[in-house]
């Protein structure tokens, strides 16, 4: 693995519970994961390392859900006008403070940088109840060597766990413009459908209820095997409601 990224530099109920909303009761039992089973509602502290476009728009969203946000950057002195923007909740921190402070991470980084995140911070995200990868491996930013690596070696939802071993993985925000995000959370009528991957039953849990607090329906497609879809230019990427994510996902292999 580490050449890899020197090129760039019993379950099918619970989950099926927790995507309905109702996660409380069904993991009731490990201390750890104590935060994945709060009762809707209760805030939590949530960071993004990377406040991109995309990791600007999640947050901002999250903030005006009443989360408390930390943005992170190399140079957090310069998001003085997102955490304005994103009101009196956000605020802005340099990479080691998000993760400190996080009860929830959201990596939105180009994915060359991910490696080094798990050297740097593995201990602290996987103490995390959660991690949302919304990194995608795209060539023009981070090489065709990487992309091609990252595809034979099952895709990025198992890439990432590789890289960032034993956090609470969720994939998912991979497969949509980051504008979508603000125009269509909350929208009237059906709401947007968000595809999630992963294996952790817990972090699943707490990722749906988090997407549906800022507007959109979850929908698991899989395990961290089926995280190669979650990119834009696959069947699943752009916006589609959630029957048609279903749809799409009982297609592929």
């Amino acid at each position: 693995m580490a050449n890899l990224f020197s090129l760039a530099r019993g379950r099918r109920e619970i989950l099926k519970a927790a995507l309905g909303g109702t996660v409380l009761g069904a993991f009731a039992a490990v201390p750890f994961t104590a935060r994945a089973q709060t009762m809707a509602g209760e805030k939590m502290k949530i960071a993004t390392i990377g406040a991109g476009r995309e990791g600007g728009a999640l947050g901002t969203l999250f903030a005006k859900a009443g989360h408390p946000v930390m943005f992170s950057s190399r140079k957090p002195e310069e998001l003085k006008d997102l955490v304005s923007s994103a009101g009196p909740t956000a605020r802005a921190g340099t990479v080691a403070e998000a993760v400190e402070f996080g009860e929830v991470v959201l990596l939105v980084v180009p994915y060359g940088a991910i490696e080094q995140i798990g050297k740097d911070y593995g201990k602290g995200l996987a103490a995390k109840p959660l991690v949302i990868d919304v990194s995608n491996p795209i060539a023009r930013r981070d090489g065709d060597d990487l992309v091609k690596s990252v595809e034979q070696q099952g895709g990025a939802g198992l890439v990432t766990a590789k890289l960032v071993p034993g956090v609470h993985l969720v994939r998912g925000f991979n497969a949509i413009n980051f504008a979508a995000l603000a125009k269509d959370a909350n929208r009237p009528g059906e709401p947007l459908g968000i595809p999630i991957a992963g294996d952790d039953e817990k972090a699943i849990a707490l990722a749906s209820r988090l997407i549906k607090e800022i507007g959109f329906e979850p929908v698991l497609v899989g395990g961290l095997a089926k995280g190669k879809y979650l990119v834009p230019g696959t069947p699943l990427g752009g916006e589609h409601t959630p029957a048609e994510i279903h749809e799409i996902a009982a297609k592929l292999s």
